[in-house]
């Protein structure tokens, strides 16, 4: 299995750095490519690029790690997959693992994480991927998070195409790690943005303490508690009406003397009858499909 390392704190990062040496003890063929920088924050930007453009990228190595294929790229963590995924670093992965990122990523805030970004990427594309975080501490419990994504690797190995895991991990060593569970995204995470205003031509980015306390069944709960995290996540999806929710309702007498269904399925024309379907509702989302998949 050719599996692809990558980030957003940028390839020297020390999460980084401890999961490639885990995972190069493994039978697996790995190939790094990250970010030469941090990109924290990216989510699944490319970029601004156009055709022709050149990346500036660098091969570099990680101590303890002899013979393992480094790649440092000029750009964020979804783009690290996609040049991979092109072959720009030989025969694209079957999977991606990014992180290990220094700090949580859950809640409905992993929108903007560039950790989680690489994975939806990858997803787009066709593969599969692991994005996995620790809690903050000092010190870091980077071992212990690698640990885990060894322990998680044959779930995602032998889960449908395209799946996205996102494994968050708290900070205390592996034997003090109450298992693993599965979570639910948190409306919230520990922290929560807040911007002021710093005189007339400058506002002021800030993070304080939310003061949300998460229910055990979420992943923040959960690494609360003492256990690792892990939920299935879905990028780019549609929104189409659940079948329970699909009447045999009509409408006669249309412009084209056709009888219109009230609901909404992929291939009829827009009509006035027809409402947007709550895409918060369960079950009400739809991954599209790729290719014959």
């Amino acid at each position: 299995m050719r599996i692809q390392i990558t980030n957003d704190d940028g390839i020297d990062s020390e999460g980084l750095q401890v999961l490639a040496r885990r995972l190069h003890s493994t039978e697996h063929d790995i190939v790094v490519v990250a970010p030469d920088r941090d990109w924290s924050g990216a989510s699944a930007a490319l970029g601004t690029l156009e055709a022709g453009a050149e990346l500036r990228v660098s091969q570099v190595s990680i101590d303890g790690a002899p013979g393992l294929q480094c790649w440092a790229l000029d750009g964020p963590p979804a783009l690290t997959v996609v040049g991979a995924r092109l072959g720009a670093f030989g025969d694209p992965p079957d999977l991606v693992i990014s992180g290990i990122n220094a700090g949580l990523n859950t809640g409905r805030a992993v929108l903007h994480s560039g950790t989680v970004g690489a994975v939806l990427t990858a997803q787009n594309f066709g593969s599969s991927g692991l994005a996995v975080s620790v809690a903050a501490s000092d010190p870091w419990h980077w071992d212990t998070a690698a640990e885990l994504v060894v322990e998680v690797l044959p779930l995602l190995i032998g889960a449908p195409d395209r799946s996205a895991l996102n494994l968050n991990v708290p900070a205390r060593p592996r034997d003090e790690v109450r298992g693993i569970r599965w979570g639910r995204l948190a409306p919230f995470g520990a922290m929560r943005a807040a911007m002021r205003s710093v005189g007339t031509d400058r506002v002021q980015f800030e993070l304080t303490s939310s003061g949300y306390v998460p229910e055990l069944d979420t992943d923040q709960g959960a690494v609360n508690a003492g256990f690792a995290s892990i939920t299935t996540l879905v990028g780019v999806t549609e929104a189409w009406a659940r079948p329970s929710e699909r009447g045999a309702d009509e409408l006669d007498g249309n412009d084209d003397g056709v009888a219109v269904e009230s609901h909404i399925v992929p291939g009829v024309a827009l009509h006035p009858v027809h409402r947007i379907p709550d895409g918060s509702a369960p079950h009400s989302l739809r991954r599209p499909l790729l290719g014959d998949g």
